[in-house]
């Protein structure tokens, strides 16, 4: 095929213009053969015409499509300028300071990796805010750039707009206010090492544990982390409610493309209570096939939930498979002394001194999770500020009085052992019976470590209550199963279930 002459060029100019109006492609084709050569023309040559034709950000809008709803778009995409183009760089222009800010922090990521598949990996990326729109300034602020050696990076520092942190992150969470102890250790280290980038093996993390005890806030905590050092990073946390609903929403709305390119066009996906999907088969469905393509995509996948997969009744085996193949983490109550650093901790975040009688007190009498230990702390904050004193013990016992029951007094043998046989799905006098068969043993030894735990009653009374059981065998009953908590993590679920159900019954 001849070159085309300037005259001819021009001439295509104006057609690429009108085509890009609606008119018909094979109308244009038939259009560049007249305007360039009056004669006939190979339509696979006008197809690479056309290419060329197509500066290098149009292309790379066209791609961008593909990755953002058409609202995402349409906020932040169509008002960007194309300044210049060459074979080494491409400068580009936001229309406002805030639009440039928005695309450096969440959509440089997706914007570079487009940029480097149409122009190759040496491109330099430079985006610049239009004149007079920085708020009366007539200088835009510097250009950011992006370079080989900068990839983690992504720009220079002294051109990075503030990062625009998803809405959903809670300022609070962060592993530098999470206090660490015995029963939540190793899901820290788990979460911690993810967020740092050298959780490869973590994918999934799987996190469960009771209400209230720090799951959602190690998920919150590694989404900071992450962002602190790649801004750019994509990161959509939900709960499963969340997900369900934008399911129905997406299936009534025939909608179903934007709602799997809205889950699976991700780094992280951050999944919380995972367990209230089990049973909705439509919902496990969808889960599984996004779960699979992040999975193969190398993206990260963070859940928790109230119990193992395997304890998870309605789940999907399938699902369940994919839960165990990577890393589960359990978070259990927190001890004593655990409890007592949290408190202390903010106590101190809320500005109010709390005196170790005090913390202590709040400590032994809070026995489920961390947010009643935060729900003591705000009234007492809430009544020093109101009357202006300082919180003594005497002053504590008062104010919690409402709050804080005390569960030697709420509890009894009796009740303990009807809650417990209801759990295991036996009979009271399965537990006081001699029969030393393990589906009896086990029941009674927790009932008996309970019983010893959260009442009154002596070793010697414990065991005549089970059936004239020695004070010795009591003992030891306790000790084994406060041995077995530390390494079997259902036995120390189960337990917790039991203390719940014992608190409020």
């Amino acid at each position: 095929m001849q070159c085309f002459c300037g005259k001819a060029l021009a001439n295509a100019g104006q057609l690429w213009k009108n085509s890009l109006l609606g008119q018909p492609s094979s109308r244009f084709v038939e259009n560049i053969a007249v305007a360039s050569h009056k004669g006939p023309v190979q339509r696979d040559e006008c197809c690479i015409l056309v290419y060329r034709m197509t500066t290098l950000w149009q292309r790379c809008t066209e791609k961008i499509k593909q990755e953002v709803s058409s609202q995402t778009f349409t906020r932040w995409f169509a008002g960007i300028k194309e300044l210049s183009t060459s074979d080494s760089s491409l400068a580009i222009q936001a229309p406002d300071p805030f639009t440039a800010g928005t695309l450096r922090s969440r959509y440089w990521g997706i914007i570079t990796d487009i940029l480097k598949q149409e122009a190759g990996p040496n491109i330099v990326l430079t985006l610049s805010v239009g004149e007079g729109t920085n708020n009366g300034s007539n200088r835009p602020p510097p250009p950011a750039e992006m370079t080989p050696a900068e990839e983690k990076s992504t720009f220079p520092k002294e051109s990075v707009a503030p990062p625009v942190k998803p809405d959903f992150l809670n300022p609070r969470y962060r592993f530098e206010n999470f206090v660490v102890g015995s029963s939540n250790e190793f899901a820290h280290a788990c979460s911690l090492r993810l967020a740092d980038g050298m959780g490869i093996a973590l994918n999934p993390l799987f996190i469960y544990g009771g209400v209230g005890l720090g799951k959602t806030h190690l998920m919150h905590a590694i989404a900071h982390r992450v962002l602190e050092q790649r801004p750019s990073a994509r990161i959509f946390y939900t709960s499963s409610e969340s997900f369900t609903n934008d399911l129905i929403t997406s299936i009534r709305q025939n909608q179903m493309a934007a709602f799997r390119s809205k889950y699976r066009k991700v780094d992280i996906l951050m999944v919380d209570d995972i367990q209230f999907i089990a049973g909705k088969e439509r919902t496990m469905e969808e889960f599984f096939f996004t779960f699979d393509a992040l999975h193969e995509g190398r993206k990260q996948v963070v859940i928790t939930s109230d119990k193992m997969p395997k304890d998870t009744s309605g789940l999907e085996d399938r699902l369940r498979s994919r839960f165990i193949s990577g890393m589960i983490a359990d978070i259990g109550a927190p001890d004593f002394e655990t409890k007592v650093a949290i408190l202390q901790k903010k106590a101190s975040e809320q500005g109010l001194s709390l005196v170790r009688e005090v913390a202590h007190y709040i400590a032994e009498k809070v026995r489920s999770n961390v947010r009643e230990l935060e729900g003591c702390l705000i009234k007492l904050s809430i009544h020093a500020s109101l009357h202006d004193i300082e919180i003594d013990l005497p002053v504590a016992q008062e104010i919690l009085q409402g709050i804080i029951r005390d569960p030697a007094r709420n509890s009894s043998v009796d009740n303990i052992q009807k809650i417990v046989a209801e759990h295991f799905q036996i009979r009271v006098s399965d537990l006081k019976s001699k029969n030393r068969s393990r589906s009896f043993a086990v029941p009674r030894q927790i009932a008996m470590f309970l019983a010893r735990k959260l009442t009154r009653a002596s070793t010697t009374e414990i065991g005549r209550r089970f059936g004239g059981k020695d004070h010795s065998t009591v003992i030891h009953s306790t000790n084994k199963i406060e041995g077995l908590i530390k390494t079997d993590q259902s036995l120390s679920a189960t337990i917790q279930t039991l203390e719940r159900k014992i608190d409020l019954s």
